[in-house]
Parts: structure tokens; sequence; C-alpha cells
């Protein structure tokens, strides 16, 4: 507008003589200035919807079932046995957790064919319901992106989706593995930052998985077990898209941190033989420091965006304050993210990690219940996890319009990733993973223990 004003101030002759030609010469320059702005602001990302995967009731793994297993087992030593008895004790985790077919045998035995028949129940599964869901043309999915870390077939599970539901010729598809359980969080800044150089309207079909059958463990070492234990079946879709109809959250901000290039952190979580040659993830005493310090350089970047500025004012003078009087302790602030966020779903890793970032970050029971219960009820369901605790905040009816949602996702690398969303419209269909049971949570894990 104001070139357009320039040019039409040089070129009128009288003051208050506009012809024809500056009129035209005018409207073309704003609409010129119009679509170079278009062109460069960057597009809003919306959910349209998500879809978690609800296991069978046959699938149902108790703790006592799971011990039993591994007293009959003969590849584990009674050490081994009374490590998996004590880390069960504490997992947080109740008798309703499932495991996929091949690990309720003994000994289980997962080879290709038993993977990708795991692979496919759950990702055909979860994009059923969503397609169901959103009544979305397939013919209008842009992009595809799909996330699992240890099993990678070919053709790969971004194929499968395509295969059985024929979409179109020229989609982008996109395929990750290796980064564990910030997967469904990195995927959701892929997609985004792809539709950004899509024609307005596109959609992005996100699913996320893990599946537990190839990367179960088969020897004595204990932090190799730990996975075993911990990781359970689950599954989730997403469907991302530029165009606000139908949506039921924007998306704000998602910030991504990756520490790989310090060694301790690069091989906290790391895929590896024992010294008997059996193949399994190590996860090291590192974990829980790697973890922390990935989240602190997270908030110093994401703080800015999402924090308001009372909280950083605060943050700023308390930093200026211990530098100057720097002879003086004086604790560093920590900014109350409770006022930037009504809810926020914490990747369940296990109650040591929840219970980890309650602290460190000040937050309520009533923050962290979500984390809680889902890795009571589902367990440790990697990057679909954090997924799982909207679908809990959703079927609890705490979801309004207007509230903020924060997403911490942790995974191997070692990364921590965030994402945070604003609430378009509340779920109005009660279906959900936790659709027969919501009215039974919360549930006072210390008696169940």
């Amino acid at each position: 507008m104001a070139l357009a004003a320039g040019v039409l101030k040089i070129v009128a002759p009288q003051p208050g003589a506009i012809y024809p030609t500056h009129v035209l010469l005018a409207m073309v320059l704003l609409t010129i200035t119009a679509s170079i702005y278009l062109a460069l602001r960057r597009k809003t990302v919306y959910l349209v919807d998500y879809a978690c995967f609800r296991p069978s009731f046959n699938l149902r793994c108790p703790k006592a079932t799971f011990l039993e297993h591994a007293h009959l087992s003969s590849l584990l030593d009674d050490s081994s046995v009374n490590f998996i008895g004590n880390v069960l004790k504490r997992s947080g985790m109740s008798d309703e957790t499932c495991v996929p077919p091949v690990l309720h045998y003994i000994e289980p035995y997962c080879g290709l064919y038993e993977a990708r028949a795991e692979a496919e129940s759950i990702v055909f599964s979860v994009t059923d319901d969503l397609l169901a869901k959103t009544w979305i043309n397939r013919d209008a999915i842009g992009v595809l992106i799909t996330t699992s870390s240890i099993f990678c077939p070919i053709p790969s599970i971004a194929d499968m989706i395509v295969n059985r539901y024929k979409l179109r010729g020229d989609l982008r598809v996109m395929n990750l593995s290796g980064m564990a359980c910030s997967a469904s969080v990195t995927a959701v800044g892929l997609a985004s930052n792809m539709l950004q150089v899509m024609p307005w309207g596109s959609h992005a079909l996100i699913v996320s998985t893990e599946t537990t059958g190839p990367c179960h463990y088969q020897g004595n070492t204990r932090s190799m077990q730990l996975p075993n234990i911990l990781f359970r079946t689950g599954g989730v879709a997403k469907l991302l898209s530029t165009s606000r109809s139908k949506a039921r959250f924007e998306l704000a901000h998602v910030t991504r941190i990756i520490t790989a290039a310090n060694n301790s952190a690069y091989r906290c979580a790391y895929q590896e033989e024992d010294e008997k040659g059996i193949l399994g993830t190590r996860l090291t005493k590192d974990l829980m420091v790697v973890a922390g310090d990935a989240l602190k350089d997270n908030l110093t970047t994401s703080g800015p965006l999402v924090l308001p500025t009372a909280e950083l004012l605060k943050f700023f003078l308390f930093d200026i304050a211990g530098k100057v009087l720097y002879w003086r302790k004086i604790r560093p602030y920590i900014p109350n993210f409770c006022v930037a966020f009504e809810h926020i779903c914490i990747h369940v890793g296990g109650p040591a990690v929840i219970s980890s970032i309650q602290r460190g970050l000040n937050l309520s029971d009533k923050h962290v219940e979500p984390s809680r219960m889902t890795l009571y009820r589902f367990g440790n369901q990697s990057a679909a996890s954090v997924w799982y605790e909207l679908a809990y905040i959703d079927a609890k009816g705490l979801m309004k319009k207007g509230d903020r949602v924060w997403m911490i996702g942790f995974g191997a690398g070692y990364e921590c990733n965030t994402a945070s969303w604003v609430c378009i419209q509340p779920s109005s269909c009660a279906d959900g993973p936790w659709a027969n049971c919501i009215n039974c949570y919360p549930v006072d894990i210390s008696r169940k223990a």
C-alpha cells in the first residue's frame, strides 16, 4: 500500500487528479503486494482429528502372567526373573496393559511374518478409525508420514498404507525410523513444514506405532531387559491440514532438540548385541540425567514462545541477579508453565520420568494425571503415548475451547521434542481408547502398587 501511494504521488500531474491508469496501476501493485505477503506468510496448520489403537481384551498381559512366563522361560536365569518382578512392582502399570500375540507364547518368537502382521493390525485399525471420524476423501491426502523405530520392512509401513487404501500416486511419503518415543512429535513438525509448500487446504496423514515383537530381548542383561518390561502395544493416526474446516486443534509451536553430539546422550538408548550376541536395546543409567538436560535445552528455546511476559521477566531478573550477586547462592527461577498451558501430556517413559518432570516444572497432580493414568492403563506405548493422554483429557470432558495443550516427547538420539496446540473445538464423540473404562479413572496408584 505504501509503495502504491508513492507511485501515485510521483506520476500524478496535479493534486487530486487521478486518471484510470493510476487506479489500474494502484490495483496491480496492491494485488502483487498481497500475493507476495500471502506467499511468504507461514500457513497455519490444524489437527483435524486423531484416532488411537484400542487393543482387544485377549491381548491383555497381567503382571502375574508376565512374571510366570519369565519363570517358565529356559532363557532367563533366577537373577533376571527377580529383576523383572521388582521392576514390574514399581512400573506404575496395571494388569490391563497389552502385548502382541507373539509375546503370549513361551518362548516368544517373532519372525518377519509375525512382525508384519502386528504392524498391519495396528496401522490399519487406527487409519480405519480416523477415516471414519473425519470422512475425508482419500484423494485429498497429499502427505503420508509413518513412524516405527525398529521394524522397517520392505516395502515400508507407509507403502502398506498406500496399498491398502489405494492412495494417489503423487503422494509425498516419509517413513521415519530409529527415533523411538519422540517420533510422533517429530512427524508433526515434519508434516507442518511440508504443508507450507503445498496448496492451501492440503492434508497430511501421520501414523505412529511401535512393534514390540521384533524388539523383544531374550538375554539376561538387565539394562536390555527394561524395554521388554515397560513397552506395550499402541498406535495412533492423525490428520493435519492447512484448512480450519472441521479442525479440532491449531498447531502453535513445535520445538525439537537433539543432543546426539554428546556421546553419553547418544548411547543412553542404544540398540546393540550383548556379550552373547543377542540383539536388544540398552537403556543406561545416564538416561534420566540426559533427559533432564535435553528438556532444559528445549525449554530455553520454547519458553519465550509460550510463556507470558510476566514469567519471562521474572526469569530474566533472577538470571541477572544470579550473575551480579555471584557470591550468593541464588536459586534459578523456574517459570510457571501452568499459566501457559491448561493441559500437559508428558511421555510415559515410567513413573520416575513423570515424577522428575513434575518436580522440575512444579506441576500439580492434576497436570500429570493424564500421564500417570495412561501409564497405568496402557503402559509405555512409545511415540503414541502422548495421544492417549490427549484422549484421556477428551474422555473426561476436560478440554474446553481455547485450552492450550503441551506435548513433551523424549526419544533416542537423544531428543526432546515439544508441540503446543490450541483447542478450537472440543470432542463431541466419546468413542476412543478410554470409552469403556473412563469412569474408573483416576485411580489411586499408591494403593494399587
